[in-house]
């Protein structure tokens, strides 16, 4: 009888058999290819965690014992031993299942932010909150991969929870030695060596068993070696890393081993401070096509033939793809472009540029802030270094953006993948902050191409400029065909013309066809209606402005935040130029959007052709009135 539809709360794993929870792994590992293939999501992570989520669960009482899983990709088989594996149809489907830890779900879930980096500093302050409310008999548990450890912020925490507190924090680094691609920098490195070396307690019983045999010396000898056993620890054992930070440090443990992990976790736990356990696993595993992978052990799949691991569908050239092209044949010609990711190479588009000229790549790690400083000193020394990044990921590092590159008036471009709009991945991941962020730079100009052609183009202009920040912005999933302008302007393109428009659109990036189409509707109803794109919509061009000023009514629709955003910057302009041009700006409302299809959000949002065309056309009527 199979053990998974029996497992409704983590109690449940506790009185299994060694022998039903190897049985109950295998089912697991059978569940997932079979559900996340028909609808999608992070696969290879959840294959190599599961042997290590049932040990948590089983020597953790959770949610007593809080589990914070950082990213939270990894956290399916969490999810299923929590009571939620008759939910898996609908993972990452509207009105389904998170593809994200979700508090909304469960009480076993903490943290809804995916961003990487972040379980330590949660663990800290809940750490410190048990201990004011006197619940010592509590532990804080955070499972990190060993990606998250390139991440700033983890040593920020590292710092403050190795302080000499008597605090129950238990961080578990998932070392699978990848991020998205495998792990890079010293800390990759570093647990590399940890993950080989034996230990230098091994190294002085050795030593302590030759030496006792040798006669008048043996003993003194040992002595001396054994005082120096910090050195020699820094030697052959460098979890004395973290040991020096106050760290006590378990490890390397078979993360498929259960029977193993539930002792270290013992250990652990019942220590009382803060431990780190470093559990090896490998990414993909029971799944033959993601462990013969190399490039991301299926880390995020769509959807797939479980057999073989291939697409069922052929995917439509991407945005991602004209940059990824585009910048490769740059790169070709100027030897002054570099390229930076932060642990991404592959889903910015990166591969294809690193695979032509490797030594002008660099992937710094899940370290956003880092990569745009470092920019911002290679521009000063003579390159011009382009950081692909998500948009959602650039939040993280506006602070370098403003006082580093547009301080500084850095020749820096910034390309922000899945900006706008993203859907499946939730809150998190969307990209809908960048521009009412970035508005706020003095110097930053910022493009928002409407389709490929005009991202080649954008791209091509923003690496000519070298006295100031640029960013482009573009979409996820498949590039629309290339949208022709009937007329240019040094301002703007005007993608559809009429004679005395009731109304003109100003379309912002890939919205544009939503724009045509609903221009397209309001027409059948008799308005007359013009659609123009700025490109560069940030600064707001003085030409704009003018152009604009001379329109009586005008709509602004953007995928990103409508306060603070391009519209609002176009009215403000308008206002300061003393015209009486009546200013509409549609765009994402100031709120957190659940998981769903883009074009789904975009229907709810009113931002798909249908909406657009009935709230002008309402905004039109009342005019009238």
């Amino acid at each position: 009888m199979p053990i998974l539809p029996r497992i409704e709360s983590p109690a449940d794993l506790r009185n299994l058999t060694p022998e039903q929870l190897t049985e109950l792994s295998a089912e697991i590992r059978t569940f997932l290819v079979e559900r996340v293939t028909k609808t999608g999501g992070h696969l290879g992570p959840n294959l190599g965690v599961v042997e290590l989520t049932l040990a948590l669960h089983r020597v953790f009482d959770s949610p007593k014992d809080p589990i914070l899983w950082d990213t939270g990709h990894q956290a399916y088989v969490h999810k299923m031993v929590t009571g939620r594996s008759n939910d898996f149809d609908t993972l990452r489907q509207e009105g389904g299942l998170s593809g994200y830890p979700s508090r909304a779900e469960s009480i076993h879930d903490v943290i809804e932010n995916s961003h990487a980096s972040t379980a330590l500093s949660y663990a800290d302050g809940i750490a410190k909150a048990f201990e004011i409310h006197g619940e010592n008999d509590r532990h804080v548990v955070a499972v990190v991969g060993d990606g998250a450890l390139t991440g700033g912020m983890t040593w920020e925490a590292l710092n403050n929870i190795a302080d000499g507190s008597k605090r129950s924090v238990v961080i578990v680094v998932n070392d699978n030695a990848r991020s998205y691609s495998p792990t890079i920098g010293g800390m990759a490195h570093h647990l590399a060596t940890l993950r080989t070396t034996k230990g230098y307690e091994k190294f002085l019983d050795w030593g302590k068993s030759v030496l006792e045999r040798t006669p008048v010396v043996g003993a003194p000898v040992y002595d001396a070696l054994h005082g120096m056993k910090k050195g020699i620890k820094d030697f052959v054992a460098p979890q004395g890393m973290f040991e020096d930070l106050g760290l006590k440090y378990i490890g390397p443990v078979d993360g498929h081993d259960i029977a193993e992990m539930e002792f270290a976790f013992e250990r652990a736990r019942d220590f009382g401070e803060p431990v780190i356990v470093h559990v090896i696993t490998e990414k993909g595993r029971g799944y033959k096509p993601a462990e013969t992978d190399e490039a991301d052990r299926f880390h995020a799949v769509g959807v797939v033939d479980p057999d073989t691991g291939k697409p069922l569908t052929t995917a439509a050239r991407s945005w991602t793809s004209v940059f990824s092209e585009e910048l490769a044949a740059i790169g070709g010609e100027r030897q002054d472009i570099v390229a930076i990711t932060a642990a991404m190479l592959g889903p910015t588009g990166l591969d294809t540029f690193a695979g032509k000229f490797p030594d002008r790549t660099f992937d710094v790690g899940i370290a956003e802030q880092h990569a745009i400083t470092s920019a911002v000193g290679m521009a000063h020394a003579g390159l011009h270094p382009v950081v692909a990044i998500y948009s959602t990921f650039l939040n993280r590092a506006i602070d370098q953006v403003i006082m580093d590159a547009g301080l500084h008036y850095a020749g820096v471009t910034i390309a922000l993948d899945r900006s706008g709009v993203t859907g499946d991945d939730g809150a998190s991941h969307n990209g809908m902050w960048d521009m009412a962020l970035l508005r706020v730079v003095p110097t930053l100009e910022l493009a928002a191409p409407r389709d490929g052609r005009r991202l080649v183009e954008a791209l091509r202009t923003a690496v000519e400029k070298s006295d100031h920040p640029t960013v482009i912005r573009f979409s996820k999933g498949a590039v629309p065909a290339d949208i022709d302008a009937i007329k240019t302007y040094s301002f703007a393109d005007v993608i559809k013309a009429c004679e005395n428009p009731d109304v003109t659109i100003v379309s912002v990036g890939a919205l544009a066809t939503n724009a045509l189409e609903a221009a397209a509707l309001l027409e059948a109803k008799g308005y007359q209606v013009e659609v123009i794109d700025p490109v560069w919509v940030m600064p707001v061009a003085a030409g704009l402005v003018e152009y604009l000023s001379q329109r009586e009514f005008v709509v602004s629709v953007e995928d990103g935040l409508v306060d603070g955003g391009v519209g609002e910057a176009i009215g403000s302009a308008l206002r300061n130029h003393g015209s009486n041009t009546r200013m509409l700006s549609l765009g994402i409302p100031k709120k957190y959007l659940n998981h769903a299809s883009r074009k789904s959000i975009l229907h709810e949002l009113s931002l798909d052709a249908t909406g657009l065309s009935q709230t002008i056309e309402q905004a039109l009527i009342t005019t009238a009135r």
